[in-house]
């Protein structure tokens, strides 16, 4: 321990030809601050206590050293937090009559402004260790979102549905039976996008009601207010997108410009992909990979995700490179989460049977929750890495949305 001292007793009634030595000179069992020993002599006798009360005291001596500059630096950023807060009320009179009420107006103020810093991502409380406030809500629109849409769509061969129908003329009644079909799951995506964003509003209203910690009620009242109004909101919200989803479906235009020559639309699609998305780095963050006790067990990498290519680091700083893997026939696939395991599971495995990493067909990487695996998925997804749901059997999928 840092403050333990050694106390032997009794040293007065060792037998002849024994010694206590190596003790008494911190050897057989070494301590911090050494022992010291003590006789069983009368109440006449007072220099054993002596002695204890010595190492005692420069014990507290040390401590005192030690703790002082630690406690010294505490009381100045007090001293600075109470006199920037009594700053705040420099300009209210004790009787002014009207003090609560400027006192309340400029709380509720700063409130709001807190808020908006928030979710501009310039406040002064700008964390750097996870995305928060209008980064957070950017992510969910940019990546979760396409990720959500991906979980719920079904792979469908166009041409397939196309060349199974006969007549003369363009089907327009099985163009449209596939697209509404395809438009209905937009709803359930749509609906949880919502949620998420009322989820991190919520969140962010009770991180800036932190400043009105000094007034419980307040805090309460104006935490109750704002909140309920988010929840007035996320209800006028998912009834517009789902008035809009039904206007969408009210109506398939079949003579837009985008529906002619469709049949190098696909491909006309991947080129653009390809040409917009540069190798940029779409994500950095902490993994484990998972990997048997046989083979090494499982360890935590530093992970960077680009347009072209998976590579992990022994840590953050990214100079000593583990490996790099390309994304090129790359799918994801989900793991059941182990029965001692307390992490989230997803492995990355490629699509022609080939190993991913060393002997390996899949790689496991694990997160602490499951929010942190969508999120990666959806990182993946910017990336054009597809879950492994997205290769649904075409012959299937043609059978069950066909008109005839």
């Amino acid at each position: 321990g840092l403050r333990t001292i050694g106390v032997i007793t009794k040293l007065d009634l060792m037998d002849e030809g024994t010694d206590a030595r190596d003790i008494l000179e911190n050897k057989l069992l070494p301590l911090r601050r050494g022992l010291t020993h003590t006789h069983t002599h009368t109440h006449t006798h007072t220099h054993s206590p002596q002695l204890k009360l010595y190492s005692f005291l420069q014990q507290l001596t040390n401590h005192i050293r030690d703790t002082l500059p630690g406690l010294r630096s505490k009381l100045q950023s007090q001293l600075l937090s109470l006199e920037k807060e009594v700053e705040e009320y420099k300009n209210f009179k004790p009787d002014d009559p009207t003090r609560k009420t400027k006192a309340l107006l400029q709380m509720v103020q700063q409130f709001g402004v807190d808020f908006e810093k928030r979710i501009e991502g310039s406040g002064d409380q700008v964390d750097t260790l996870e995305l928060s406030g209008g980064a957070r809500i950017n992510r969910i629109f940019h990546e979760r979102f396409p990720f959500e849409l991906v979980k719920s769509r079904t792979a469908i061969d166009w041409f397939c549905v196309l060349a199974k129908t006969t007549g003369l003329f363009t089907p327009d009644l099985a163009f449209e039976a596939i697209v509404k079909k395809q438009i209905i799951k937009l709803k359930e995506p749509c609906l949880k996008c919502v949620d998420l964003v009322v989820s991190e509003l919520s969140t962010l209203i009770h991180k800036c009601t932190d400043k009105l910690g000094s007034y419980p009620r307040l805090r309460e009242e104006t935490e109750r207010i704002v909140t309920t109004y988010v929840r007035e909101r996320d209800s006028k919200t998912k009834d517009q997108v789902m008035l809009l989803i039904d206007i969408e479906l009210s109506y398939i235009n079949t003579n837009h410009e985008d529906f002619i020559g469709f049949a190098n639309a696909q491909q006309s699609a991947n080129v653009t992909k390809k040409r917009a998305m540069p190798n940029q780095v779409i994500r950095r963050g902490w993994l484990t990979i998972n990997i048997s006790i046989m083979k090494g067990g499982s360890k935590d990498y530093w992970f960077v995700l680009t347009a072209e290519s998976l590579s992990w680091y022994k840590d953050e700083e990214e100079k000593e490179k583990k490996y790099m893997l390309p994304l090129d026939n790359l799918k994801i696939r989900d793991v059941e989460k182990g029965f001692m395991s307390t992490k989230h599971t997803f492995a990355i495995f490629n699509t022609e049977q080939r190993n991913v990493y060393k002997d390996l067909r899949q790689i496991e990487l694990a997160c602490d929750s499951q929010e942190d695996v969508d999120s990666w998925k959806a990182s993946f997804l910017r990336a054009g890495v597809y879950p492994e749901k997205d290769q649904v059997s075409v012959q299937s999928q043609t059978t069950e949305i066909s008109p005839y």
